[in-house]
C-alpha cells in the first residue's frame, strides 16, 4: 500500500509570521480525526516551524487564551474543530484583529485589558473584612441584570469582532461596557453613578453602532450587545433599581 497521502487529506494552512509588518506563510500538513485548529497551530509549531510564537493554556475551552482569527472569524481555536470552518482544503490563522502584533499569532492585550478602567469597570466596595458581606437577594431585578453578563472571562474576541473599534480607537469596546453594567447593577458597587458617567463618556457605549458582532462571536454566549443598549437606556430613566 502506498504511503503517499493524498491532496484530499492536506490541509493547505497560512499562518501570520512577523509583527503589524509581517505577511502570511504558507504550509502543509496531514489532516487528523476531530482535529482543532490549535492543534494545526501545534504540530506546525513542533513539526514545521519551532520559532512559531502562539499562547495557549488549558485547551479544553476555559481560558480563552487561544484565541486567534481562523478565516476572517475570531474564535477559541483549542473549541473549533477545523472540519467545521475550513474551505476548500484551506485555513487561514491570524491573530485577534484591533490589537498591536507582539510576534507570529501573539498579540499585545495591553490596549483591550486598559479598557475595563476606562469604562470604570474596577469594583470598589464599602464593606471591609470584618463586616458580613451585603446581602443580595438573588431574584433581584438588579441581581438577574448583572448575573446575565458576569461570565466574561476576557479572551478579547469581542473586542477583535468589533466593527467600531476597528475604526474609532477611542471606543472603549464590548467587553469594558459589558462589565460596566454588571457594576451599575450590583448594589455593592459604592461608585456605581460614577462608573456609569465613564462608561457613558467619551468612547463609551453612545459609540456603539449595534451592529451585534460582539454578541455574535461571543465563546460563552454572552450579550454584551445588550448590556451596551442598558446602559444607553439609563442615560434617559437613571440607574437601575430594585
Amino acid at each position: 500500500m502506498s504511503s503517499t497521502v493524498t491532496s484530499e487529506r492536506l490541509l493547505q494552512v497560512s499562518i501570520w509570521r512577523g509583527g503589524d509588518d509581517g505577511r502570511l506563510v504558507q504550509y502543509e500538513i496531514e489532516t487528523r480525526e476531530n482535529q482543532t485548529v490549535l492543534d494545526v497551530v501545534t504540530e506546525i509549531q513542533r513539526r514545521l516551524e519551532p520559532s512559531l510564537a502562539y499562547r495557549f493554556a488549558c485547551r479544553v475551552g476555559v481560558c480563552g487564551s487561544c484565541a486567534m482569527t481562523v478565516n476572517g472569524r475570531p474564535r477559541w481555536t483549542c473549541r473549533t474543530h477545523v472540519k467545521n470552518v475550513v474551505e476548500d482544503h484551506a485555513l487561514t490563522i491570524e491573530p485577534l484583529r484591533n490589537l498591536p502584533k507582539i510576534k507570529d499569532l501573539v498579540c499585545d492585550l495591553a490596549p483591550f485589558i486598559d479598557t475595563f478602567k476606562r469604562a470604570g469597570a474596577p469594583f470598589s466596595g464599602s464593606n471591609t473584612r470584618h463586616e458580613k458581606p451585603a446581602a443580595v437577594k438573588p431574584d433581584s431585578p438588579l441581581r438577574v441584570a448583572a448575573d446575565a453578563a458576569l461570565q466574561c472571562i476576557n479572551c478579547a474576541v469581542c473586542y477583535s469582532a468589533c466593527d467600531v473599534v476597528s475604526w474609532n480607537p477611542d471606543y472603549i469596546g464590548p467587553a469594558g461596557l459589558n462589565r460596566a453594567w454588571t457594576l451599575v447593577n450590583d448594589v455593592r458597587h459604592n461608585r456605581r453613578e460614577q462608573t456609569f458617567k465613564m462608561a457613558f463618556g467619551e468612547g463609551g457605549c453612545g459609540s456603539c453602532h449595534s451592529h451585534g458582532n460582539c454578541t455574535r462571536h461571543c465563546p460563552v454566549e454572552l450579550r454584551p450587545s445588550e448590556s451596551i443598549a442598558g446602559l444607553k437606556r439609563a442615560a434617559f430613566s437613571g440607574l437601575p433599581t430594585e
